[in-house]
């Protein structure tokens, strides 16, 4: 069965400390490989002004994952914590061709 490819992006808040923005990058990174698909790449894009403001909130970091998945259980995972956890703003999965 071929691998899927996946784009995550999710947009932290912009006033989170440098160490505590390092954990929850590696707590979700680790939750990817730990539902066992394989990261490519995990990298901050920019800080970025929102088109609208999100939780009083107009701007935020944006990070990237590209990431090769066998099924859907990482994505699912991902999708499910990144819902609740309130540092990150919004996230966005994309299927790759």
């Amino acid at each position: 069965m071929a691998k899927t490819h996946y784009e995550i992006t999710y947009i932290i808040k912009p006033d989170i400390d440098d160490e505590a923005k390092k954990t929850l990058i590696d707590r979700f990174d680790n939750i990817l490989k730990d539902n066992g698909s394989e990261i490519i790449d995990s990298k901050d894009w920019q800080k970025r002004r929102l088109a609208y403001e999100i939780n009083n909130y107009n701007e935020g970091v944006y990070h990237i994952v590209n990431i090769n998945a066998d099924d859907t259980k990482a994505i699912d995972e991902f999708d499910r914590l990144a819902k609740i956890d309130d540092n990150i703003l919004r996230h966005m999965i994309v299927v790759r061709p």
